[in-house]
């Protein structure tokens, strides 16, 4: 189970470490604290309070390697980067990508955070979802895709990462319908729609990015996994099955094009056999996360999207509204959710 606290910025809220720890008492595993980094920059005791009220990660906005490009944040990275490593708390580097703006650094970014490998478990890019007013020529010269920056991280990574390494967020699915097929326990089955992100896993193999699909086959593996997905729902024996795909889980790796400190094998069975979130953590501690998730605006706005929603804003009533609805659309959601529980400038400071 997994939130994020997010703002405006929550860091600046007397009581964040407070409402971290509710979030992990009412059952949350992975909290993360959505951050410009700042106060973890400027404070290094702050990064240890929140890592020891439950949260592993800091979901921090980072939008450019240059002052030029990144001006919210550039100065104070490196050293909320250093307290975090201190508190051994992890981050997620979220740049905002924009057309003419960035999208000329999107390799370095994702050289940035594979230099800090060690706590950065991920650079999750999203292309600018542009609400608000714009003119149509400037909606022309911002808009840019999931596909045009997956074809800059070729270019800009000279094809160590590709298009071909990318897949889009459902292909996660017969991997968690096996893993509930086999444990009678519900899980998540991320079946978002397809057009919502894509993502890769990459690993180095000394200062070369090797991306997961390169050494792993996604497409053979997957659909080995719902064939015995299959066999598991008209009763066939979990043992046998469970058997038969640890014996043959590694002939889905290419041994030679693994990169020599990984045993993705190993990795792979143990997530399959204890089916745990410390299992696919191990996962996520020997790679870096590449992802990308473009959020809609009324320019590219899809039903179907909405409708097939795996982020959601939790409501004080108990509801949970879609998030590109919450943002796009604020006159049906965001405004009369703010309405109805904020307070006036006068009454908070009192």
């Amino acid at each position: 189970n997994a939130v994020q606290l997010t703002g405006g910025e929550p860091t600046i809220r007397k009581d964040i470490i407070d409402i971290i720890k509710i979030a992990r008492e009412e059952g949350f595993r992975h909290v993360q604290l959505n951050t410009n980094g700042i106060r973890l920059a400027n404070d290094p005791k702050f990064a240890e309070q929140v890592r020891e009220a439950g949260s592993h990660v800091a979901y921090m906005s980072f939008d450019g390697v240059t002052e030029k490009t990144n001006p919210k944040n550039h100065w104070e990275i490196p050293k909320a980067l250093e307290n975090m490593r201190k508190a051994k708390l992890s981050a997620v580097l979220v740049p905002t990508i924009i057309n003419t703006v960035n999208d000329h650094e999107v390799g370095d970014i994702l050289r940035f955070g594979i230099k800090n490998i060690d706590i950065v478990r991920a650079v999750n890019y999203q292309p600018v979802s542009l609400v608000g007013r714009i003119t149509k020529a400037d909606l022309k010269k911002y808009r840019i895709t999931i596909p045009d920056v997956i074809k800059k991280i070729e270019e800009q990574t000279n094809g160590e990462i590709g298009k071909e390494d990318f897949y889009p967020i459902p292909t996660a699915m017969p991997l968690t319908e096996f893993v509930e097929a086999i444990s009678h326990r519900s899980t998540y089955s991320l079946s978002t729609h397809f057009a919502c992100g894509m993502a890769t896993y990459v690993f180095m193999d000394g200062d070369k990015m090797v991306p997961l699909p390169r050494f792993l086959d996604v497409e053979g593996l997957s659909e080995y996994l719902r064939e015995k997905t299959g066999e598991l729902k008209i009763g066939k024996p979990k043992l046998w099955i469970t058997l038969k795909i640890l014996s043959k889980i590694g002939s889905f790796i290419d041994k030679e094009k693994q990169p020599k400190n990984l045993n993705l094998t190993d990795l792979l069975i143990d997530i399959i056999r204890k089916r745990e979130y410390d299992a696919l953590g191990q996962l996520h501690h020997k790679s870096m996360f590449i992802g990308m998730m473009h959020f809609m605006d009324l320019y590219n706005y899809d039903i179907e999207r909405v409708e097939r929603c795996c982020i959601h804003y939790a409501q004080p009533d108990g509801t949970i509204v879609p998030f590109c609805a919450f943002n796009v659309i604020p006159q049906w959601y965001r405004d009369k959710i703010q309405e109805k529980f904020s307070v006036s400038a006068e009454e908070w400071k009192k």
